[in-house]
């Protein structure tokens, strides 16, 4: 016993044996608890649904605080001052928050996309100035796919902070067409002639039904509006297909469609 108590109690300056190895032991429980921490956290994190990569994120940035507390638990045991270090620890982590601003707010944001959902892979967006399909949310980008194949590249800082238009998420969209027609012709003439249409319409969805108005009484015009519901993956094909109908009905019907034009007169000059 006294040869034991003689190996603890050899030192290196202030640092003893028996330091050393309390030391070692108090790693290793933290390391344990640093496990079972990080398990329970994953099963928790599991069972609200977060996406995949935040819970991901959210659980690496647990595991390097836990092993930061670690390290200084285990200095504080061995005699190291950890004021100084903690200083250290919150100058430097300063420094890189300050390096990284844009990455960070990018990062914060791709958060709240993920957690809100505002759109999924495959909707059709409208976000701030840019329309396209969403092919990937990252992080710290968002991918769209614009319609004339561009790739756009958004920051998810701006997202977040910006207005977003999901044009998919409801599955269906409405299709709207304001057309002129000439106080000559009769209004059911008119009203006719678009009904005809948007029954030769395709992929018009019947509920919502669709629905023929006169809108406005122009200068020289009467405004009538042709309104068609259609799923969201139709809504080109059947604006498009749409508006050539309406010609085609309004001159099977003998309806006129309107267009502006100045009318010229011109008047002789009175004899001297």
């Amino acid at each position: 016993m006294d040869q034991v108590e003689q190996v603890l109690q050899k030192s290196w300056g202030t640092m003893t044996v028996e330091k050393a190895l309390s030391s070692v032991v108090l790693l290793l429980v933290c390391l344990v608890v640093v496990r079972i921490i990080m398990a329970l956290s994953g099963k928790v994190l599991g069972r609200t649904g977060m996406d995949q990569r935040v819970r991901k994120l959210v659980l690496r940035l647990v595991k390097t605080v836990l092993y930061i507390v670690t390290i200084l638990i285990v200095a504080g045991s061995l005699g190291i001052d950890v004021t100084s270090l903690i200083a250290l620890v919150s100058v430097f982590g300063l420094a890189v928050s300050l390096a990284v601003q844009d990455v960070l707010s990018n990062v914060a944001g791709g958060m709240v996309v993920l957690f809100a959902k505002p759109f999924a892979l495959g909707d059709f967006v409208s976000i701030g100035d840019s329309d396209g399909t969403v092919e990937e949310i990252g992080l710290t980008h968002t991918k769209l796919t614009t319609p004339d194949g561009l790739r756009i590249m958004l920051p998810n800082s701006q997202i977040s902070a910006g207005k977003i238009v999901n044009y998919t998420v409801l599955g269906r969209r409405r299709v709207v067409h304001n057309i002129t027609a000439s106080y000559d012709d009769s209004t059911e003439a008119v009203l006719g002639a678009l009904r005809k249409a948007a029954a030769r319409t395709p992929n018009v969805l019947e509920d919502p039904a669709p629905q023929v108005v006169l809108t406005k009484y122009g200068e020289s015009s009467i405004e009538y509006s042709i309104r068609l519901w259609t799923p969201a993956e139709c809504y080109w094909d059947t604006y498009f297909y749409c508006l050539e109908q309406v010609r085609r009905c309004f001159e099977e019907d003998g309806v006129t469609m309107t267009y502006d034009h100045l009318n010229v007169h011109i008047v002789d000059a009175p004899k001297q």
